[in-house]
């Protein structure tokens, strides 16, 4: 979908620049939209090696098993339902450790195995594993998300940031006086989606218990 609507907004941009004959305008923007976009792709890919660097050796000093031990409590909390020694909560910890250092890119591993494991889960409890035989979904079947892995999903989006590394990349490459000004703010917003999200996940669980009871 997202696709379609980037091929929409690029091919309007240009009949509407065309239309008001500012085509040199529109293929100026577009080189230097490319070179910046060249610019910022290197000096993104300089930070990441850097903060995933620090966290490989974070993780071969220990540090990781620590912080995924600190974080044994608020896992529990949300995930009620989750075995204490599954393999889920092991990368459910490192994905949030991940995001809450900025580390968006990074914590895209641990998050997809995260799910792997949650799905496997799904399947030694003895849930279907897809819905529907595809009739009504244009012949493709359609997994079944379980109530572990759309609290991990709803955590991931909303996760807080102590240090938005991505932010403040982009902040430097455009030329921002102060990149790192928007720490405050981010912490403060993270801060707050978190807490919508936990309110939300353990209110939406509490009311399937009842459900169920009843």
């Amino acid at each position: 979908m997202l696709n379609y609507i980037w091929a929409a907004m690029i091919v309007l941009g240009v009949i509407f620049g065309a239309l008001n004959g500012n085509m040199k305008a529109v293929t100026e923007a577009a080189l230097d939209s490319a070179g910046e976009a060249v610019s910022l792709c290197i000096s993104m890919a300089g930070v990441m090696a850097l903060w995933v660097g620090l966290m490989e050796v974070a993780e071969s000093s220990g540090l990781i098993l620590k912080l995924t031990r600190m974080l044994s409590p608020f896992v529990s909390f949300m995930f009620p339902g989750l075995p204490k020694n599954h393999k889920a909560r092991d990368y459910i910890s490192m994905n949030i450790i991940a995001n809450i250092l900025g580390l968006g890119w990074a914590c895209t591993p641990a998050g997809l195995k995260a799910m792997e494991e949650l799905a496997k889960l799904e399947e030694e409890r003895g849930n279907p594993a897809y819905l529907g035989d595809g009739k009504c979904t244009g012949g493709k079947r359609e997994r079944i998300s379980s109530n572990e892995m759309c609290t991990f999903l709803i955590l991931n989006i909303s996760s807080l940031q102590l240090i938005p590394v991505n932010m403040i990349a982009y902040r430097q490459q455009y030329g921002s006086v102060n990149p790192a000004g928007i720490i405050g703010p981010a912490i403060v917003a993270t801060f707050i989606s978190t807490l919508v999200a936990v309110v939300y996940c353990k209110g939406k669980d509490r009311r399937r218990r009842r459900q169920k009871a009843a």
